[in-house]
Order: C-alpha cells, then structure tokens, then sequence
C-alpha cells in the first residue's frame, strides 16, 4: 500500500490537488488534517492524535491488514509520511517505511506518475496498541523536574527559544526541554543522513538520556515524529511521542513556559 502524505500547513487543499495532478502509481491520498488528526477544541492542540476506534477505522478503509507492506510519501523531508509511520507503528503494524527524499526525489530520479485519484479495498485492521509510545500532557506534566526524563523538542531553534511564533499564542518550550530541529536530519536533498552521522548528532542532543527516557515533541505532534524517524533509522529506538506538542501545552496559560536556550535536567 503507497500513501502519499503530502500537505501544506498554510494551504491545506494542496496535498490534494498536488496528489490528483501527479503521484506515484498506485498510491492513495492521506490528509493531515481530515486523516491523521482528530477535530480541534481549541485546548488539545493543532493536530490532535485521534481516537483509537478513529485511527483503526481510518487504517482499514485504506486497505491496511496484517500482511501489507506500507510506503509512505510527502513532498520531501518526511516530516507528513513520519506521521502516518508513527500512527500505525502506535497500532502494532510494523511493516511500514517511509520513502526517502519524497516524491521530489521520485521524481528527480525520472520515475512514472499517474493523475487522478485512486483507492483500494478495505481491509479488516487488528490494531495491537503499543500504548508505551505515547505520552499525554499530565504525563508530561508529571515528568516536569525530574531528572530521568528528557524532553526533545523539535521546532527550529528560534521557535524553541521563543524568539518567534509564528503559529501557536504563546513562544517558548517546556521547561527543561532539550532541542533537535527537524531538518537537522537531513542532508541538502531532504533524505536522511546516514544512521552514524544521525547517532552521533542525537547523542549530543539527548544530553546523557537514553531513547527509552525521552519524549519528543513539536508544534504540533508532526514534525517529532520525523525525530523518531530519524531516530529508529540511527539504531536509538525507544523514546516516546507526546503528540499534543507545544500548541496544546501553550493553549493553558496555567502551564509552566521557558525561553532562551536549552536547560536540560
């Protein structure tokens, strides 16, 4: 099963209309927004994770059963298709890879395209939920102060430092939280760089922890799951996703805020 994944925070129909213009043979279309995201209260963030019953759903009208292997897609740096990953590692189904470099690799390299749109049977999904990948904000919470947990946040180091904010009410991270932007990952052509350089990159930004005591999170749940990604593809699997990220922790002002460079503790 091919999902392409691509999307646009800014222009949500893009992935769409990108996807029906030209995709790679076979694949169907997954939004972020009507796929991989529960509806917004205004409290549990940008892209909330949704229901399990939801997810489940979602995965067996896309034709996923125990036996299908699953390629994902977005337009280049993986940071859309590491959701999808991540949602279906979460539900026990681990034959699921994301392509490396996007569709504009795939296209770079002069494979064919087809247009329009494409579907498949569904399937009967049995989800086996890891429930240990998945952090909630009292979760988090509770881990504030103490020193076994770190918590990695993905977001450029301007946005993580509070500089700017272009998306979320308040700037800043989570008190205590470390940083590992995204697109650290990734070499000048959006594919991953080699699990050695990746390791050694990590290493430095868990600080001591090991994968099984971080949590990662981002703006909104999306781009820390290319961290986890990036991690597995490293050799350091394990840490955990707190997928309401910093617009859901910054959307109670009664929730403790830090800006400026990393402390990490």
């Amino acid at each position: 099963m091919i999902a392409d994944c691509r999307f646009d925070l800014q222009r949500e129909q893009w992935g769409r209309d990108a996807y029906l213009a030209a995709h790679v043979p076979g694949a169907v279309y997954i939004s972020l927004a009507a796929d991989l995201s529960a509806p917004l209260t205004g409290s549990n963030g940008r892209h909330p994770l949704p229901q399990r019953d939801v997810m489940a759903a979602t995965f067996q009208r896309l034709g996923i059963d125990t036996n299908v292997q699953v390629v994902a897609y977005d337009q280049d740096n993986g940071m859309f298709a590491s959701r999808f990953w991540w949602m279906l590692k979460y539900a026990g189904h681990d034959d699921i890879a994301v392509l490396d470099g996007g569709f504009a690799k795939w296209i770079a390299e002069g494979h064919p395209t087809i247009s329009g749109e494409e579907t498949r049977a569904p399937a009967s999904f049995v989800p086996n939920w890891q429930s240990h990948l998945l952090v909630d904000v009292d979760g988090v919470k509770a881990s504030l102060g103490r020193p076994g947990t770190l918590l990695l946040d993905a977001r450029a180091p301007e946005r993580f430092e509070g500089h700017t904010e272009p998306l979320d009410r308040t700037p800043g991270h989570i008190p205590g939280a470390a940083n590992h932007f995204f697109k650290s990952n990734l070499a000048r052509d959006n594919t991953m760089l080699p699990p050695e350089q990746l390791r050694t990159r990590f290493t430095a930004s868990l600080h001591g922890h090991t994968p099984a005591h971080t949590v990662m999170y981002c703006g909104s749940g999306v781009t820390a799951c290319q961290n986890l990604l990036a991690m597995e593809h490293a050799g350091l699997p394990g840490a955990r996703l707190y997928a309401g990220s910093w617009s859901e922790w910054s959307s109670d002002p009664q929730r403790p805020v830090e800006t400026g460079p990393a402390k990490p503790r």
